[in-house]
């Protein structure tokens, strides 16, 4: 056990997903996995250990935003040995033409700050994804009959962004989408030696202010776990 995670030794499987949402992870293990056992709950984050054809797979919800993800990322990384780690999430879309219900599959992740600038001090770290998991994801994708889309996006500190210019120029740069924790993940996966991936599913634009109804969010979330399930386990 750690100070925020109520497993014990053993129930935390090397590859792990996480989603912000702890229901989402309820709602993900209930759906994918097989025999899902709840092995934390501490503070209401909720995480699932099952199988995945035949593979030990954790969905271990993150929380909202860096500093969460970092603390949850941190202790599945040094106290319970996880070696894959994958985001599933939502995200906004940031240019016309990504649309309501794409896949976004991150390759770098864009930030203002993080929980590890102060380690970075003056340098300019560029957090990405690993390779091998992105090449996989994209395959599986593409596999399904699924048009990923495959780039940067921008990891906020805040939800409630009062910095319109800030959106411009991401836009401006080719920036696909907005969430609020892959860059994070990025940095630890790499202070760590782990493998670590960003699998978004677009549920608003920023440019038509379209939104995904929730009743319509099930499906295409789904396809967003399949792709990263698939990643994960490309190579077994």
């Amino acid at each position: 056990m750690t100070v925020h995670i109520g497993a014990e030794k053993g129930q935390i499987a090397e590859t792990v997903l996480m989603p912000g949402d702890p229901r989402r992870a309820q709602w993900a293990a209930e759906t994918f996995l097989k025999d899902a056992e709840l092995v934390n709950e501490v503070r209401g984050m909720l995480a699932y250990t099952g199988t995945w054809n035949g593979h030990r797979v954790t969905i271990h919800g993150s929380g909202m935003g860096m500093p969460s993800l970092s603390i949850y990322a941190n202790e599945l990384i040094t106290q319970y040995g996880a070696k894959t780690l994958i985001r599933i999430g939502s995200c906004g879309a940031m240019q016309s033409h990504v649309k309501i219900r794409d896949v976004i599959i991150a390759m770098t992740a864009t930030s203002i700050s993080t929980p590890s600038r102060g380690i970075f001090r003056e340098i300019n770290f560029a957090p990405c994804a690993d390779w091998s998991l992105l090449r996989a994801a994209v395959e599986t994708a593409e596999a399904k009959g699924i048009a990923p889309h495959v780039g940067g996006i921008y990891s906020s500190d805040v939800f409630y962004d009062e910095r319109p210019d800030l959106s411009d120029i991401m836009t401006r740069h080719g920036i696909l989408g907005v969430e609020m924790e892959a860059a994070e993940l990025y940095n630890l996966a790499a202070r760590h030696g782990v493998r670590g991936l960003a699998v978004l599913t677009v549920s608003d634009h920023l440019q038509t202010k379209e939104a995904l109804p929730a009743d319509e969010r099930e499906r295409s979330f789904g396809e967003m776990v399949e792709i990263a399930l698939g990643a994960a386990f490309a190579n077994s």
